[in-house]
């Protein structure tokens, strides 16, 4: 076993769990579960059994139990049931024993069983007792009942409740003592007087007893397990022994037995029932059992008082929330809706002042520190933390500068808003400056040995005052639920004001289409007519006059005839792309093939492109779409690959499909100009034209293309490098039945 002298830094890694040895009171036995041979045992054996370890140490559970009870532990065992404490006499003397599994080995804790409660008091006292603690009507006022309830029933020197702060700090908050005794009520211990891994121990157990605070312990033989070959976890063992650190301590207190009961709250320790007696006391597994009842009693009325506690402030936060929600509901601006009213977001909890926080502006309310420290403590704190919500009652211990402006804000509670605009809400509480008093000088915990500092116990108790600044009142969890249901309502109202606006940009946009329909027709319409009289003249002029021209007369009739001839093919585009889509999808089982062949006849590409070398796939698997928007689709791909790779070498087209598990993937391929993979995400824009203006178009063919395998549902990629050629992908899945 390690046997490491306890630091400063390592105290909550002492192995308390792991300790191997047992108080006086009783003798820790380790049985294999399946032989029930006898595998560990405590050096204390021979004094209570009158058997020494080693006569033990091998032997069958039977040579201490007898026979009947040896049938009934093998029977539940083998039937998979709980084994319960039991009575045996052996060496002359009635034990308990108090069974428990851990790491496949069953514990045995052979207790003296001791002088049981009067079962009057089971019967009359117990329910008076319960019935008590249920009724009382206050934490404090409960508090105090326990305690006196458990003096009344164990009669230990000093009964104390002792609850535990948000950084388990504790303070005794109620108490009754024998007159002689000094009080301790109100005093505050350090987090380390209870360390972290004890805690959870108390957690695990219930109810811890220290019979004899100066008595021998009994070493377990061997150290290690022969079944697990670990040191063996004993943390739930009624005989436990305990830490030298924690003997120490309350031998400096002058204490010579204890108890110690766990009070749980949802879950988690709140504090402790600590008994102390000074000089050695016993009671045995049953009435530390009632004692565990009664705390079990009192962690259900803690429970339901602090729900009551939690339900009225969320109550009031509800009716705050509410109204404000009514606000934001009526006011277009959420920030004014917070702010510029009577009702502030400031009013849900309990707080000084607060802060809001959108792109770049602060808004502040009520008392607070000054602007420029808030946006300071947001850019280099706040904005880097990772949580919605952050809180602390001690900014400055969080972020140094805040220690000068303490009196306003010692505490903050921080709310990053689900919206778009990095917009936060922040509340403050000023500094409580109070006076703590502990039992005994809290700095004082160690010592220095060869550069290394040592945990030591306390020595003296006395009372120690410290003044307590900088640190706010605690944020309760009614505070994080009524914050949390807040940022609810806001992103609820944030998101249906979006809807709102979405709604009446779709409306506006109905109105927009409505009004492109009508440009559309009068493009086609009024302009074109006007278009083709010009296109004509200047066709007549060209063909009848031109010999009577002069050079430049000639090349202005020329550029006349061209540009009308590109105004049509770019309004002709223009009509092709904003009719795509325009009536429902005429859908039908397409034969790619047969497409392809029409569109290379009509386009005429031997007779524009006969030095082009085309690559056909056979029998192209067939497509279920719209013919017209298809064709579309196909006509585009494969004339930009014609024009594109026309003045290439050896100009070559490929077109072809792979084959795919869920559907097929054609392609239409050439080894032409390409595009610059950079520019990409440019080409299917309207009216993106990417190479120069040798080549004819608009700008339009791919956006086109784009739109007719969006309307499909499908994909439409390129891959391509520049003066390598392109290759245009695309996937059309088979409609939902």
């Amino acid at each position: 076993m390690n046997t490491q002298k306890t630091t400063i830094t390592n105290c909550e890694k002492e192995p308390i769990h792991i300790i191997g040895r047992s108080q006086a009171h009783g003798v820790i036995l380790v049985c294999n579960p399946i032989s029930l041979e006898i595998t560990q045992c405590t050096e204390n054996a021979e004094q209570l059994f009158g058997l020494s370890v080693n006569h033990l140490l091998g032997q069958n559970l039977a040579i201490l139990i007898s026979s009947e009870k040896i049938s009934q532990i093998t029977e539940k065992l083998d039937q998979g049931k709980n084994l319960l404490p039991d009575e045996e006499v052996i060496n002359n003397s009635k034990f308990l024993i108090i069974p428990h599994f851990s790491q496949a080995n069953l514990i045995l804790d052979f207790e003296f069983a001791g002088i049981d409660l009067p079962s009057s008091i089971n019967q009359n006292l117990l329910p008076s007792i319960l019935s008590e603690i249920e009724n009382t009507k206050t934490i404090p006022e409960m508090c105090k009942l326990a305690v006196s309830q458990i003096k009344n029933l164990f009669e230990y020197d000093r009964v104390m409740m002792y609850k535990f702060d948000d950084e388990w700090n504790g303070e005794v908050i109620a108490e009754i003592k024998e007159i002689h005794l000094e009080s301790w009520l109100g005093l505050h211990y350090p987090a380390r007087d209870i360390p972290k891994q004890a805690r959870e121990i108390f957690l695990k157990q219930g109810v811890r007893i220290i019979a004899d605070v100066n008595f021998i312990t009994s070493k377990l033989i061997p150290e290690i397990s022969p079944i697990s070959n670990k040191p063996l976890d004993i943390s739930r063992s009624e005989l436990r022994s305990v830490s030298p650190i924690h003997i120490e301590y309350l031998q400096n207190m002058g204490v010579g037995a204890s108890l110690t009961a766990a009070i749980i709250l949802d879950g988690e320790l709140w504090g402790l029932l600590a008994c102390h007696h000074y000089s050695p006391k016993f009671i045995n597994y049953h009435q530390r059992q009632t004692c565990k009842f009664i705390t079990q009693v009192f962690s259900n009325s803690l429970s339901v008082k602090t729900t009551k506690t939690f339900l009225h402030h969320m109550e009031a936060s509800e009716e705050v929330r509410k109204k404000l929600v009514l606000q934001m509901e009526s006011i277009s601006n959420i920030k004014d809706s917070l702010l510029n009213f009577s009702l502030k977001f400031t009013d849900i909890i309990e707080c000084s002042g607060g802060a809001f926080y959108q792109e770049g502006k602060l808004k502040l309310v009520g008392i607070t520190p000054q602007k420029e420290d808030i946006m300071d403590l947001l850019r280099n704190f706040i904005f880097k933390k990772d949580e919605e919500v952050f809180y602390t009652k001690n900014l400055k211990a969080h972020y140094v500068k805040a220690k000068t402006y303490t009196k306003f804000a010692s505490g903050i509670l921080s709310l990053r808003l689900k919206d778009a605009k990095n917009s936060f809400l922040l509340w403050f509480r000023p500094e409580i400056s109070e006076t703590v008093t502990w039992g005994g000088n809290p700095e004082k915990i160690g010592f220095i040995k060869e550069g290394v500092e040592y945990l030591s116990p306390r020595k003296s108790f006395e009372k120690w005052t410290q003044q307590n600044a900088g640190i706010s009142k605690q944020w309760e969890n009614y505070d994080l639920q009524a914050v949390a249901a807040l940022q609810e309502s806001i992103t609820y109202i944030i998101v249906k004001k979006q809807r709102d606006e979405i709604l009446d940009l779709n409306d506006q946009l109905i109105v927009a289409n409505q009004e492109l329909q009508t440009f559309n027709y009068s493009i086609s319409h009024d302009l074109r007519a006007p278009l083709r009289g010009i296109e004509g003249y200047a066709r007549i002029l060209r063909d009848h006059h031109l010999e009577g021209l002069d050079d430049y007369s000639k090349k202005a009739i020329n550029t006349i005839v061209s540009s009308a001839e590109d105004m049509d093919r770019l309004i002709e585009d223009i009509l092709s792309y904003s009719s795509v889509g325009k009536t429902n999808l005429n859908r039908e089982i397409l034969s790619i093939d047969k497409m392809i062949e029409d569109i290379l006849l009509k386009q005429n590409m031997a007779k524009h492109f006969p030095n082009t070398s085309i690559i056909l796939a056979s029998e192209f698997p067939k497509i279920e779409a719209d013919r017209r928007l298809i064709s579309q689709l196909l006509n585009n791909l494969i004339g930009n690959a014609f024009k594109y790779s026309s003045k290439s070498l050896k100009p070559l087209v490929e077109i072809g499909y792979i084959k795919k598990e869920k559907e097929n993937v054609y392609f239409v391929k050439d080894n032409g100009i390409g595009i610059d993979p950079n520019l990409n995400h440019k080409i299917f824009d309207v009216f993106s034209r990417l190479a120069g203006d040798e080549y004819e178009g608009s700008g339009i063919g791919l956006a086109i293309a784009k739109k007719v395998v969006d309307i499909h549902q499908g994909e439409l990629w390129l891959e391509s490098n520049l003066n390598k050629g392109s290759t245009f992908f695309f996937s059309i899945p088979n409609p939902v039945n």
